[in-house]
């Protein structure tokens, strides 16, 4: 018998299904109950978020009810908040507004990356997305497509993943990318670089019809990756279509991450470089 598909709950075991190329896509994967959310995770991180940023939960009127719907399946008493307090995972609630379009009426974010949820809530997918390039043309009629047609109690999993300058939980940087990976090199950049992985996923509930959204984050330094991992991450540097890796910040690290992926790659395989020449 296959086994189910999983995405794991590491960069590691998350990387192998992460985009590092081409155009954009979903890259979804149905995932079994078991899998929807990380067991037994270490919560101070997210309980020290969530009380130091109360901007970091808003929950609309429209949102209340799949709110309720939600807490009551996971066993939780109270709302948005407490649900991504008691989970690893931040929480998203998409509802149907009266043109149809899913939109973003209530979260508890409490490890963003890069984004503000004051700035996203109340605005359909297509305005959340925005400043990712290429999402309008390449991807937003199938994310539409999906969401309408996805039924309880199914779930779909995906990851994507991001080379960072720190490895802190809520990365919100207010530096420039030049100051930010200044002192990265090709000597440091297994301490300096982090991969950061977003395990997301989406599932419909039943009754209220809402879409509950989950952003799990998952951080590693580069240097902790196996070979083939830290591989993998270095094939997004020109994998990426033009303008993504401006937006990433690549061109910033991009020679100290080639250069310690090729090094790595020396270690692993010595005489590999001769043989080849």
């Amino acid at each position: 018998m296959t086994p189910a598909p999983t995405l794991g709950f590491s960069v590691e075991t998350l990387l192998p299904a992460a985009r590092v190329s081409g155009p954009l896509r979903m890259g979804l994967v149905r995932l079994p109950e078991s899998e929807w959310l990380a067991d037994a995770p270490d919560l101070a991180p997210r309980g020290e978020a969530f009380g130091a940023n109360p901007d970091a939960v808003i929950v609309m009127e429209e949102a209340r009810e799949a709110e309720a719907e939600l807490a009551a399946m996971l066993g939780i008493e109270g709302g948005l908040e407490q649900i991504a307090r008691t989970h690893w995972e931040d929480f998203c609630l998409l509802t149907r507004d009266n043109a149809g379009r899913w939109v973003l009426t209530g979260a508890a974010v409490a490890f963003p990356t890069d984004w503000h949820l004051a700035e996203k809530i109340g605005k359909p997918m297509l305005a959340v997305h925005a400043p990712i390039g290429g999402y309008a043309d390449q991807l937003a009629t199938t994310v539409d497509k999906f969401m309408d047609g996805l039924r309880a109690p199914h779930v779909f999993g995906r990851t994507n993943a991001f080379v960072m300058a720190n490895g802190d939980w809520r990365y919100l940087p207010t530096d420039t990318p030049e100051q930010r990976f200044a002192a990265v090199t090709a000597d440091n950049a297994g301490e300096r670089l982090f991969v950061r992985c977003e395990r997301e996923t989406l599932r419909k509930l039943p009754k209220s019809g809402a879409i509950v959204f989950t952003i799990g984050v998952h951080v590693a330094p580069l240097g902790t990756l196996s070979d083939a991992g830290v591989a993998r991450i270095a094939q997004s540097i020109e994998g990426f279509m033009e303008g993504e890796g401006d937006r990433r910040a690549a061109p910033h690290y991009a020679a100290a991450l080639a250069g310690y992926a090729d090094r790595r790659l020396d270690q692993s395989n010595p005489g590999s470089r001769e043989e080849a020449a």
